[in-house]
């Protein structure tokens, strides 16, 4: 960027000034540009990528993860990267929009559809970030079950301490809420490097597992858990949280300044989603090799996983590292689901409430049902609504990947940083082919009972 520092510090109060309605507004264009070579400026815009990323690995991932690859093998290898490939390009658009416009995707629902549309669709968003809180919550609480003993129903309320780890973070800057959410992914990752190592995988069939089978739409079972990794990778809140979180950078107005911030944060975010489907695909392949491979049968439940992982790989630290890994996955998730909550409740109300606030009410209606189902029907309960809840997110994704669609393509509102025609049509693909999946989804539920394994 040409902008000096000082001009980059005076040009973000300017613009503060005038979107005092902006989300997270108490970071608003808080990090600044850096000068010199290209690694250098584009180390300013490294960091979103990996709170969206984050949400890409979250305990909703494991559990359809898991019950995929000990149910299927390596097949649903091919829904995890089609995924991850959708959800890198569906962040590009986010990225795009948030630069090219200085809004959010749920501001520019607010500013472009009419008022009873903007509050369908933020009903729908907030349904997505709760069922995303649903998954975090029950991950947490098995993660600290799993490490510490503590029964699942108390750990469950013990999720909701971490609105103070949350505050805490953000108080020393929005770097700071980056650096934890980058440590906790190198925890996972390191975590299954080592189970991968003892699991010893057949590379042949991870090929195999890659290349798409017409079998995932026509097997009912198979396509259940496909649109539960879909709905575990391509996650609807976080459409919103890289557009709001792309505005705490300082990037300059003119469009050559813009659009390099476009590229530097697209790169960021396909470098972290790339990473994100490493470990996504190194769950599937950790549990096709442990399970399935030992004909153990389905296994959707985290904690019969990992008590099985040491008979079966036999090593102790095989499980340990597996709690680690979950415990790292679930606080580092509550980070970014916290953001997204507040972007989505300001972004298309306007309405400002307090952080504590705001994560006390996302929590409280996560933990009901979440304790109200390990009460009444234990720890299968909580595994059940765990892989539903991520189903409900792939329902709720069409309602956020069509408004992120049509602003792009928008010429009016984007002007010179316009998608390209070849984006926008594979992102109208993508759209299209989610929509069409969850239909057959429906129906094959109310018709076929495809939640059965």
């Amino acid at each position: 960027m040409n902008d000096s520092h000082a001009d980059t510090a005076i040009e973000g109060q300017t613009t503060s000034s005038l979107r005092p309605e902006a989300s997270l507004s108490e970071v608003q264009r808080s990090i600044r540009l850096r000068e010199g070579s290209f690694f250098s400026r584009f180390l300013a815009f490294l960091g979103p990528g990996f709170l969206v990323a984050v949400g890409y690995m979250d305990p909703g991932n494991w559990a359809t993860s898991i019950a995929g690859g000990s149910e299927f093998g390596y097949t649903l290898l091919t829904a995890v990267l089609l995924s991850s490939l959708m959800a890198i390009l569906l962040q590009a658009l986010c990225a795009r929009l948030a630069i090219a416009t200085g809004e959010d995707l749920a501001q520019a629902c607010r500013n472009r559809y009419s008022k009873p549309v903007a509050v369908i669709l933020w009903l729908l968003a907030e349904i997505a970030i709760v069922a995303t809180d649903l998954a975090e919550v029950i991950g947490t609480a098995i993660g600290l079950q799993l490490l510490f003993g503590l029964p699942l129903v108390w750990g469950v309320v013990v999720t909701a301490l971490d609105v103070f780890l949350i505050l805490y973070l953000q108080s020393r800057g929005f770097r700071w809420i980056e650096a934890f959410v980058a440590a906790m992914i190198l925890i996972i990752a390191l975590c299954f490097v080592g189970e991968l190592l003892l699991a010893q995988p057949s590379f042949a069939a991870i090929a195999v597992g890659l290349l798409p089978t017409p079998e995932i739409v026509t097997h009912e079972r198979m396509l259940y858990l496909a649109l539960g990794i879909l709905g575990a990778t391509v996650m609807p809140h976080n459409l919103y949280l890289h557009t709001g979180i792309l505005q705490t950078r300082a990037y300059g107005q003119s469009t050559a300044q813009r659009r390099e911030a476009i590229g530097f944060a697209t790169l960021d975010s396909t470098i972290a989603l790339g990473f994100a489907f490493l470990v996504n695909a190194a769950i599937l392949i950790l549990a096709a090799a442990a399970f399935y491979s030992a004909g153990t049968g389905s296994v959707e439940d985290l904690t019969d996983a990992h008590a099985l992982l040491a008979p079966l790989l036999g090593a102790s630290i095989a499980p340990i590292l597996f709690a680690v890994a979950l415990l790292a996955s679930g606080l580092s998730s509550t980070v970014t689901a916290t953001l997204a909550g507040q972007i989505v409740m300001q972004g298309f109300l306007a309405l400002r409430i307090s952080p504590v606030l705001r994560r006390l009410v996302t929590r409280g209606i996560a933990i009901v049902p979440a304790a109200a189902m390990i009460i009444l029907y234990g720890e299968k309960g909580a595994a059940e609504l765990l892989v539903m809840s991520q189903v409900v997110l792939s329902l709720q994704l069409p309602f956020a990947v069509v408004p992120l669609v049509m602003f792009s393509a928008d010429s009016q509102r984007m002007g010179a940083l316009r998608a390209p025609i070849w984006m926008l049509a594979l992102a109208t693909l993508i759209a299209v082919l989610i929509i069409g999946l969850n239909a057959k989804l429906v129906y094959d539920v109310a018709f076929g009972g495809a939640l059965a394994p």
